[in-house]
Parts: C-alpha cells; sequence; structure tokens
C-alpha cells in the first residue's frame, strides 16, 4: 500500500496538477469482475500489487470528489492527496463478497479524509472539534454559499435538521464569519486601517506576583504530598519508584532486576504494585 500511496501523489509532479490529472484519467477503468478479483487477492492473500491496480484505477473519483472541496482556499493537491490515503484506507477494509462496487465503499473514506484535512488547516484555531460541531460545519458552509448570513428563520430549520440547538447554530456562523487575527500588531498599517492586535491588549500573566506565588504555593503541596506518598512505601518499592519515575536518568527493568537479584518482571509487578499505593495515599 505504501507504494500505491507514492505512485498514487507523484504521478509527473514536476509538469503540475493538469498533468496529474490528465495522467489518473489516462488509467484503465476496471469492471465489476475484476475488482472483486483482485480485492480477493489481496484481502486473501495481502497481494500488494492487486491493491496497487484497485488504488490506481479509482485515482480519477478522488479527483472529482476533492474538487467539491475547493471553496474552502486549500490548495486542489492538498485535497486530492488527502482523499487518495482515504482510498487506500478504503481499499484496505473493502471486502468483496458484500456485492458493491468499491468506489460505492470508498466514497465515504475519501470523505472523511477530506474532512478531517480541512477542519486540521481552515484556521489556526479549529472551529470545530466534537461530531455535532463537524458536521455542523459542513451543512453551516453549504447553507452560507446559498444563502448568505442567515436570517433567525434558517437558523431555527437549521438547527432542527442537525439536532443541535439555534445558540449552536449561531456560534458556528460567527466562527465561520470571523478570520484568524494576527497576535503581534501591523507596524505598516496607518490609523484608517488600524485594527487592535492582541499583543496590545491582552494581560501577559507568566510575571504577575499573584500567579507565581500561587503557582509556588501549588508546586510546593504537590512536593509534600508526593513526599508524604512515598513515605507510604518500604525501601525498595520507593527506591524503584524514585529511580524509575523522578530521577533524570532513569534505569530499566532490566538494570533494576540485575541489581535486586531478581526478574525484570517482578521489578515490574513491585513498581505497579507501589504506584497502586501511591495513587490510593494521594487521593485520601
Amino acid at each position: 500500500m505504501a507504494q500505491a500511496h507514492a505512485l498514487s501523489i507523484n504521478l509527473y509532479p514536476e509538469k503540475g496538477m493538469a498533468a496529474y490529472i490528465r495522467a489518473v484519467n489516462a488509467l484503465p477503468i476496471l469492471n465489476a469482475s475484476e475488482e472483486r478479483k483482485l480485492a480477493r487477492r489481496f484481502r486473501k492473500n495481502e497481494d500488494l500489487s492487486a491493491a496497487r491496480q484497485l488504488v490506481m484505477s479509482h485515482l480519477r473519483y478522488v479527483v472529482h470528489i476533492a474538487r467539491g472541496f475547493s471553496g474552502y482556499g486549500l490548495p486542489q493537491a492538498d485535497l486530492i492527496q488527502e482523499g487518495n490515503i482515504g482510498l487506500m484506507k478504503a481499499v484496505k477494509h473493502y471486502d468483496p463478497a458484500r456485492k458493491v462496487r468499491l468506489m460505492s465503499f470508498a466514497v465515504h473514506w475519501i470523505r472523511a479524509e477530506i474532512y478531517d484535512y480541512i477542519l486540521r488547516n481552515w484556521r489556526i484555531v479549529k472551529v470545530a472539534t466534537t461530531k455535532s460541531q463537524r458536521k455542523l460545519f459542513f451543512n453551516l458552509r453549504k447553507s452560507r454559499e446559498r444563502l448568505g448570513w442567515m436570517t433567525r428563520g434558517e437558523v431555527d430549520t437549521l438547527a432542527t435538521n442537525l439536532n443541535v440547538t439555534p445558540k449552536n447554530v449561531q456560534e458556528m456562523e460567527s466562527r465561520l464569519s470571523s478570520g484568524d487575527v494576527p497576535f503581534d500588531a501591523d507596524n505598516d498599517s496607518d490609523e484608517d486601517n488600524f485594527h487592535a492586535a492582541p499583543v496590545g491588549y491582552l494581560q501577559d500573566m507568566r510575571y504577575n506576583p499573584e500567579v507565581l506565588a500561587t503557582q509556588t504555593d501549588q508546586e510546593d503541596s504537590r512536593h509534600k504530598q508526593m513526599q508524604s506518598a512515598l513515605a507510604t512505601l518500604d525501601a525498595r518499592s520507593r527506591d524503584i519508584i524514585q529511580r524509575r519515575w523522578l530521577d533524570e536518568k532513569k534505569p530499566t527493568l532490566h538494570e533494576l532486576a540485575d541489581e535486586y537479584k531478581i526478574s525484570a518482571e517482578r521489578v515490574r509487578q513491585i513498581e505497579s504494585k507501589a504506584l497502586a499505593v501511591m495513587k490510593d495515599a494521594l487521593q485520601a
């Protein structure tokens, strides 16, 4: 599959995307019988040559799907590459016994990879992290392209259709409407175009005396708790925990086993039991 990946994204790289698209469109298309035969070879015998043929014959469809996401301002080549990764994952999981064409199965894998890529790269700060937010992000993008700024009725309708609250829809719409803001101010900005950058109004709390005092107190408290928990252990267990978890240079299980004249598995058991005892002591 690694070979298929390399070939799928590196056809004529020096000639650009146009040459790549012409190349994949020229690749032969498999019929249903050929597809099932190759899929069985890969599934039963891990025949990478068969997997490669399955991938290569479907690259044109990835290009077609990727074009549907061109409105997000991301490089078309990157969208296609992510789609190719989804295609290869689909080939790996495809079961020809279900008598479903590979493309019908793969389209969901291809789109999923492109969705993930868009959400990772559309903005510096992620606009969607949960499953419901991801679904809302893509549906709201489609609605905004068609409707522009949404009315209250459209917000309510979309919220009902996606089983989310109107507040969630409005929050996502606000995220889509705003862009990434540079932390540092642009020194070339004139007064008419000046926008205050976060560096100008966000407080730097790293050297705030109150914050520093609180951090010091917390560190002291954690240190005392740790020492108290260590004191509940016998000498050997305490030494193993100290050296395996707290010292800068950490010995291996086998090194401690040689030192204590016991097996490495016995050291691991002592370590595991000691950690459990310390956890109970810290939670008490």
